[in-house]
């Protein structure tokens, strides 16, 4: 991702208004750090955030923020679309983020609500606390809720050499999104 925001965007060095969900801890210094930006870190449950929020509900007017990250949550929260809607209303209108999450190469995401058990969750999703299974939909899948979703090959269009230096994965795809319409 840092990789990413240096070689793609102007993250280091415009005004920007940032909402960070879940912050990374590695991440959170450093972009407080940087002086060019308003940074805001929320979370349902972490100490680490300075918003306590739910993604689902999010507390700030309309056009508030010109980028969001929301990395390895969509796939721990019950309505992604819903969440995902939220991003898209307080993005401002040439706003971007980033959402990772997991994605497995099955046709479609796979969730089940009626599964509650953790151990059972763990079976079917990989993980207690997830409540779906990301497949190659996912992008199409995150359109739903309104917002613009670029596929970004970043990775493959960078050196072998920088691949292996940072150890990121060669086929990963950084899925980019940009303010929409509303569904």
């Amino acid at each position: 991702m840092w990789l990413y925001l240096k070689e793609e965007t102007d993250f280091f060095t415009a005004k920007l208004k940032v909402l960070h969900i879940a912050p990374e801890h590695c991440f959170i210094d450093r972009f407080e750090d940087l002086k060019n930006l308003d940074y805001i870190t929320a979370d349902i449950e972490s100490p680490l955030a300075k918003v306590k929020m739910d993604v689902h509900q999010i507390p700030f007017p309309d056009n508030t923020f010109d980028v969001i990250f929301c990395n390895h949550v969509l796939e721990h929260v019950a309505d992604d679309l819903k969440a995902c809607a939220e991003f898209n209303r307080v993005l401002k209108p040439n706003g971007w983020g980033i959402l990772q999450s997991p994605v497995y190469n099955l046709q479609k995401t796979l969730e089940d609500d009626s599964i509650t058990d953790p151990s059972e969750r763990e079976k079917l999703f990989g993980q207690r606390d997830h409540v779906r299974k990301f497949g190659n939909d996912y992008a199409a899948r995150l359109r739903k809720s309104g917002l613009n979703i670029e596929e970004n090959q970043f990775v493959k269009n960078i050196s072998k050499e920088l691949v292996t230096q940072y150890a990121l994965a060669p086929d990963e795809i950084l899925f980019i999104c940009k303010k929409g319409t509303t569904p």
